[in-house]
């Protein structure tokens, strides 16, 4: 078990791979660990994604054309491993387009040896999911876990189970970006549901975007708030008008946690 959320609220934030470039993700994620973001969920690009609305997808759509694949991504993961002292990244990856043409055994192996914090499966089917358990808890390999707030019991049960470093609940069905944002008390039955079941730290995404939701995930007694769409669509923005994507990404984490961290940690050099 994992504690990847020490001082809460904890905070999370969404990137794919290869999107910004890298030279500027290497930055970015400097900066992340500067403002003591705890996680960094990092996305192997793939297309089409049917959970994700059209902010991520484009991003995905450019890393992929762009050539990012997962050797890249994990290799940005030992990157930031070997310098980063707050920040974690966990690496996200679906099981079409990156597992399923490798295999389980090939893909965990390289996630667990690039010394990412977990790896979240995603669009894996039942039946594989319990090869992805038993290899993750072999390898050393912390698993992150996902149900959604109204998912039946056996699928909050299944998420719980096997948390190791933690569940990723999300707040409502649809794609991301997309929504209202999260009700604290309507989500502090889902959470209490899982701590009853589960040790491991619970994070809760989708309808995620300003400090105000954030202290409405931490209300509903969650450890950590997951946003991504807001920071995927700000690098966007950014990105096209020829701005700084650093300042602009340090702008909108600092808005997410005015009260946690003031000012950023200086790096050492």
């Amino acid at each position: 078990m994992t504690d990847l959320f020490p001082r809460p609220p904890g905070l999370a934030v969404f990137l794919n791979a290869g999107d910004p470039p890298f030279d500027v993700l290497d930055d970015i994620a400097d900066m992340l660990d500067d403002h003591e973001v705890d996680v960094l969920e990092l996305g192997v690009p793939f297309p089409d994604s049917i959970s994700d609305g059209p902010v991520i997808r484009r991003s995905a759509d450019r890393a992929l054309a762009a050539g990012t694949g997962l050797e890249d991504a994990l290799a940005f993961v030992e990157r930031s491993r070997a310098r980063h002292r707050h920040l974690r990244v966990v690496v996200l990856a679906d099981w079409a387009h990156t597992v399923r043409p490798r295999s389980m055994a090939e893909v965990v192996t390289a996630v667990a040896g690039s010394g990412a914090a977990g790896a979240l499966l995603h669009g894996a089917p039942p039946r594989v999911r319990p090869e992805f358990y038993e290899r993750a808890a072999a390898a050393g390999l912390p698993v992150v876990t996902t149900c959604y707030a109204s998912s039946p019991p056996q699928v909050v049960a299944e998420a719980a189970a096997h948390a190791s470093a933690y569940v990723y609940l999300v707040t409502h069905y649809g794609p991301s970006g997309a929504g209202q944002a999260p009700d604290a008390e309507a989500l502090r039955v889902p959470v209490d549901a899982l701590r009853a079941l589960t040790g491991a730290p619970i994070a809760a995404g989708f309808g995620v975007r300003t400090a105000a939701d954030v202290e409405r995930v931490h209300a509903a007694g969650a450890d950590a708030a997951v946003v991504g769409s807001t920071v995927v669509a700000r690098a966007e923005a950014s990105l096209a008008g020829g701005g700084d994507v650093v300042a602009d990404l340090a702008g909108l984490v600092s808005g997410l946690r005015p009260h946690h961290l003031p000012h950023p940690v200086p790096r050492s050099l």
